[in-house]
Formats: C-alpha cells, structure tokens, sequence
C-alpha cells in the first residue's frame, strides 16, 4: 500500500512538471535567434513575437566609412551627415523608393500655377516635432526665411539650389491658413520640387534652431521616424524610436546605432563578426565574398554618381586648360576602374551619370595618352614645379579606396613630368579647404541629391557655386548662361540639348578628370529586412526590421 501510495506521488508530481513547462513555452523559442548586436554592453537577439511587439528592442547597428560633419542637414554637403539626418528630418517632398520620382511628405497636396511661378502646398495635419512643438505652416515659413537669411557658407544647398546670379529665386513665402504654404518664385525653376525633396532642406523644428543658434547641430530636432538621442565624435551617433511618429506602425526598429569604422575591410570584418548588422562601403573586392557567405546579404546601390579628380582652376598650373587637358590625358582611368572597382563602375566622361537626362552619350572620355600628355604640358610652358595632390581620407560611395587610386594617380602624373605629393586632412577640415580653393588637384565625388542634370552640372561647375559645391572654382559665362536657361525652361527637350551643349564646353575646359560612376556596395546580415538603399545615397530606416 505504501508503494502505491509513492508511485501515485510520484506520478501525481511528473505530472504537473510537465504541465508546468508547457505553460512556460512561447512559440518564438522554437526559433532560433539571431547571433545578435552589442553596442555598451548591451546585447540584442532581436527576436518578435509579433509585429508590433518584440522580446528584445529592435536595434540596428549602421557601419560607414567616417563621422559626420552635423546633424543640422542645412548646413552640410556630405553624405555621413545625410545618412543620419534623413532619419531625423523630413522633407515637404519624398522621393520614390528606388528612384527620384516625387511623393507626398510633410506635404500631402501641392498645386502649381499656369505660369510656374506659385506652389501651394496642403500641409499634413497633427505632425509635431520631437521637442513637442506643432509642424505647421508658421514651422515651414521660419525654416526657409532660416535658408534664405544665412551666408553662403552656412547654408550651401540653398544657396546652389535657390539662388542664382546672386538673387533668391524664391522671393516669396507666406501662410494661408495653419496647413498651406504658398511658395512664390521669380523665375520658373524646372527641377524645384525636386529640390525641396532634397535631404538638406528637412524641417526642423523653429523652437529648437532659435534657441540652439549655431549649435543646432549637436542636438537635433526634426519630424522623422527617429530622434536624436547620443553623439560620441568619431564613433558613434545614436537615433531611437519617435514614439509619436505620425505615420501609424513606423519606424520598425527600436534604436539605430550609426558606428564609424573607416575602413573598408575592418568594416565588413565586424559585419562578419557580428558587431554590426549593416555596412556601407564595400569594397567591390569583398562583393563575392560577401555572396559566398550564407549569413550575410549583398546590396547594391543604384548608380547615381561621379567620382573626379578637381584641377583647381585658379591656382596654377591648372589655371592653364593645356595643363588641364594634359592631366586628363596622363591618367589611365580604365586602369583605375579595373583595379579598385571589380568590373562594378564604368570609366567616365561627363560630370554626370549616363542615368541621368540630358547625358551627352556622343563624348568620349579622354583617352590615355601619356605622349600627348607631354606634349600639352611642353606646349602650355609647364616648369615642372611640383603640385599637391589631395587623397580623400575615407572612403565614398564613387571611390573605395582614395588613397590607393591617388598613388595611381601620382604615378601617371610622374610619367608625363608632374610631380606630385600625396596629401590628406580629417575628412571635414578636407572638405573645408577643398571647398576654400586650397588644394592644386583634389580628388573628391558627388551622389546626385535630386536625379536632375541641374544638380550634378550647375551644383558642381557653375559659377555661381564658387567657394559652396564648385570646388574647382571653374568659371564659364557661356556654360553659365545655358544652364541658367536650362533651369528656367519646363520643355524636358529644349533641357536635354542646352545640358548636352554644356558638357561639349566643360569636355573641352577639363576642369575635372572624372574618373568612374560607381555601383556602390552593401552589405548585412541575412536577417536584415525591408532595407532599401536608395540612388541618392540617403536612406529612410522606417520599414527595416531585423529578423
């Protein structure tokens, strides 16, 4: 009896354990997790029961190339600082995407007069900003007088994209009503939607510039998906989650955790290690191995770029277009796209991409032609005097690895009688002396901000951008005055023949060697989902989320 009375205990107690632990089991542990982030201690497995709910926060950690310069996107050029303030800030506009089409943004609606100069735009309702304040018409209003009442070298994008021959093209900006703006420009301006869809010209919140002034970008405040929360210089910027984000069910992610790692391979060796989930700047070296590798993801980028060599045409001797021309016949620029790009970029001839309207597909890229290289800098009077030549100090989209191309560089330049000496700066400080006209050659590129010929050949080599985007200070009234005529006109064919008129001239006054348009490279980890890398090299995490 007393046996039977233990083995019944003993059941009895089987019994509820077993019980016990299938009360204890969540469906989700069947899965097995990801090998997860760490970032100060902290580790995330990312794992979701749901979709609006997860175990363990969502949080991505963003590989790149170098820091960024502010988190103000007003006042910066450089795709570092894009990358984040995107997330950040929104526009009135949003491009498609994958492409440069125009979408509703912080706008909903928009109408345009007959004659091209009025926009009225119907503003979304019941947006606010991080700091708690309304988005509005008054919001819209204090941002662009913001753009319009800042100095050339505070707020270049303006100034590139709405100002030209030194007068505002939008003279005009006025509230009716808390929810519509009426724009009010003095010329037509073909690409001006275009432009306001632009990274630089996110929103920010007026209570939050006014008060910070100049700081404005060590604590930024837009209407995005994510909001500032950390900065550590030359490491790391971290974003979270807005949880009042006005567009139901976004952003996906948790946090964001931009890490700088500046170079290429350290980079993807951390991708594989596993301390980050996303890398930028792939070396096209390490594109098949990332294919091989069954845990990680490749990304290719839509093309939409140009990386160049600038002849600062002010400091001799490249204020000689023989020497200019010189110089684009002594560099091998098929070798350079052999070597460093593994067959993903095509050898240039323009300032802009065959992608792009307006392309002149009738020039050729200078050939290489050491001899007649020489012959130029005999002809031009040369004296030998050696140049600098400036090697970016990161690495871009349009060029991997700058310091390597720039030996190459420096060589084709030895061959023809130019010596030359490699120098570089912290990539801001390099950015702002190139930008000032102190370097004699510079190596420098662009990702198109808007998918419009205006923004690559007005932005880059029109007079009017000296000492903002025009870096090698090239100067032509005749180019001036065809794309001045370019932006005015709304006939998409008269555009296309005045741009391709301009790139004969700039071909011929060889202010640049340009060099390639790249087929930029990503990688992530296999888990990484709804990541979409978008042409201008500005890409929204909304929709990301990590398996």
């Amino acid at each position: 009896m007393k046996g039977k009375k233990y083995l019944l205990a003993l059941i009895l107690l089987l019994t509820i354990t077993v019980f016990l632990a299938a009360c204890n089991t969540d469906d989700s542990d069947s899965s097995t997790p990801d090998s997860g982030n760490t970032d100060s201690g902290t580790e995330t497995d990312n794992k979701t029961t749901d979709d609006t709910t997860s175990s363990t926060p969502q949080v991505l950690v963003f590989g790149r190339g170098a820091d960024s310069v502010s988190l103000d996107p007003g006042i910066v050029t450089d795709g570092e600082s894009f990358k984040v303030t995107q997330n950040l800030f929104e526009t009135l506009l949003n491009f498609g995407e994958k492409d440069t089409t125009i979408h509703p943004g912080l706008a909903k609606e928009w109408v345009v007069s007959d004659d091209g100069l009025t926009y009225t735009f119907t503003l979304q309702e019941g947006v606010k900003f991080h700091d708690g304040t309304d988005f509005n018409a008054d919001a819209v209003i204090k941002n662009v007088n913001r753009w319009k009442g800042g100095t050339e070298d505070d707020f270049y994008y303006f100034n590139s994209m709405f100002k030209a021959e030194g007068a505002d093209i939008i003279t005009d900006v006025k509230a009716d009503g808390d929810y519509t703006v009426i724009f009010t420009l003095s010329r037509p301006q073909a690409p001006f939607l275009k432009n306001l869809a632009m990274s630089p010209f996110g929103i920010a919140s007026p209570a939050a510039f006014e008060a910070a002034g100049d700081k404005f970008g060590d604590n930024p405040v837009g209407t995005g998906p994510f909001k500032f929360t950390d900065w550590k210089r030359n490491d790391s910027i971290t974003i979270e989650k807005n949880p009042d984000y006005w567009q139901q069910g976004l952003p996906k992610l948790d946090k964001v955790i931009f890490r700088s790692i500046p170079d290429n391979s350290a980079r993807l060796n951390a991708l594989t290690a596993g301390d980050i989930d996303l890398a930028d700047g792939v070396n096209p070296s390490d594109g098949k191995t990332v294919e091989g590798n069954a845990e990680l993801q490749l990304i290719e980028r839509p093309s939409m770029n140009i990386g160049y060599l600038g002849l600062t045409s002010t400091r001799a001797p490249f204020d000689n277009k023989l020497v200019r021309q010189a110089v684009n016949y002594a560099i091998d620029k098929q070798a350079i796209v052999d070597a460093f790009f593994e067959g993903r970029a095509q050898v240039a001839a323009n300032p802009m991409p065959p992608s792009i309207s307006g392309y002149n597909e009738a020039i050729e890229p200078y050939p290489y032609d050491p001899e007649k290289a020489k012959s130029l800098l005999a002809e031009a009077g040369y004296d030998g005097k050696e140049i600098e030549l400036w090697a970016m100090p990161v690495p871009r989209p349009y060029m991997p690895d700058g310091a390597k191309v720039a030996e190459v560089i420096q060589k084709n330049l030895e061959d023809v009688g130019m010596k030359s000496k490699i120098v570089s700066f912290e990539w801001a400080t390099y950015l702002d002396k190139a930008k000032n006209g102190e370097a004699d050659a510079f190596m420098l590129g662009w990702t198109g901000d808007n998918g419009d010929a205006d923004n690559f050949i007005y932005t880059l080599l029109d007079k009017d951008n000296i000492g903002s985007n025009n870096y090698s200070y090239y100067s032509n009234d005749e180019v001036h005055d065809l794309l001045i005529k370019a932006q005015s006109e709304t006939d998409e064919n008269v555009r296309i023949d005045l741009y391709k008129k301009a790139q004969e001239i700039i071909h011929e006054d060889a202010p640049w060697v340009p060099l390639a348009h790249s087929t930029p490279l990503l990688a992530a980890k296999a888990g990484v989902k709804g990541f979409q890398p978008h042409p201008t090299g500005s890409d929204k995490l909304d929709n990301v989320s990590i398996e």
